[in-house]
């Protein structure tokens, strides 16, 4: 059993490693819809290895939670276990492949991208739904050039609650200073009420790629099992970190940035290099 699990990792791991061989389509669609869903990203393999390794470690995690129907919405909306990367050296492996930060880095057009930091969001069975947000208000970034891989562990159709997007929404400034909450629910909802929505399901493999200003959210999940889904937060190789503007920017500064200042190089031991050209 243990041969067979070391050769499913260094299947799996090599894989990770392998170009995805992304088109100028899907770049060109990135642009300019602020995000793109890319089929076939993660193979079988990958899957079969590292999801479970996740699914324990936020099981784990999340023992101590409060029962669902005693938390408020952000709480209902999924367990969030953030910086799993330098405490689980096999996570690791997925979290740093290189097939996906190559991804990310030629999608915004960057010589090279860092980490930001990745996060698990399991969205429980009768969990709520994601108020819309864009997830750049959270970051003392001087760049725009960041964005979110969100990739789902298993097929994610309608019913489990996939992410949703706001096409084009990057552009609008409107709703930039909400945190995720009920008021920027209720307040992006009016604003991007004429707005083109993506709504479509998750393949097995699939995985979306979306900018930091992108509005989007995601339905409760209304089946029996959960929606286990991992991310990772590319930034620019390069980027500067600025003077927070909110205390959800004081409070990223502290986490992700031990140890720097505003105007120095987002580059600190939480911020490694994954890829660059």
């Amino acid at each position: 059993m243990l041969c067979a699990m070391t050769a499913l990792t260094a299947i799996a791991s090599d894989l990770l490693d392998q170009s995805y061989g992304l088109a100028a389509s899907h770049i060109a669609s990135y642009r300019r819809d602020g995000f793109v869903k890319l089929p076939g990203v993660l193979a079988a393999a990958s899957l079969d290895r590292y999801g479970p390794l996740i699914r324990d470690y936020v099981a784990a995690k999340a023992a101590d939670l409060p029962p669902l129907e005693s938390r408020g919405t952000y709480g209902k909306a999924f367990q969030q276990i953030g910086n799993i990367w330098p405490h689980h050296d096999e996570i690791r492996r997925f979290v740093f492949a290189r097939r996906l930060a190559r991804i990310a880095s030629e999608l915004m057009g960057c010589r090279g991208v860092r980490m930001y930091h990745d996060q698990a969001l399991f969205k429980e069975p009768g969990g709520g739904f994601t108020p819309w947000h864009a997830d750049q208000q959270y970051w003392p970034l001087s760049s725009d050039r960041s964005c979110t891989a969100w990739i789902p562990l298993q097929a994610t159709p309608d019913e489990l609650g996939p992410l949703q997007f706001a096409i084009g929404s990057h552009r609008i400034t409107i709703g930039r200073d909400l945190e995720i909450s009920d008021t920027s629910e209720a307040v992006m909802a009016r604003t991007l009420r004429d707005c083109p929505k993506d709504e479509t399901p998750f393949a097995a493999g699939e995985v979306s790629f979306h900018a930091g200003w992108t509005f989007h959210r995601a339905g409760p999940n209304r089946s029996d099992r959960p929606r286990k889904v991992m991310t990772i937060i590319y930034i620019e190789d390069g980027c500067r970190i600025i003077e927070p503007k909110y205390k959800a920017h004081e409070a990223d500064l502290a986490a992700w940035f031990p140890g720097q200042k505003p105007g120095e190089v987002a580059s600190s031991p939480l911020n490694p290099v994954l890829w660059r050209a």
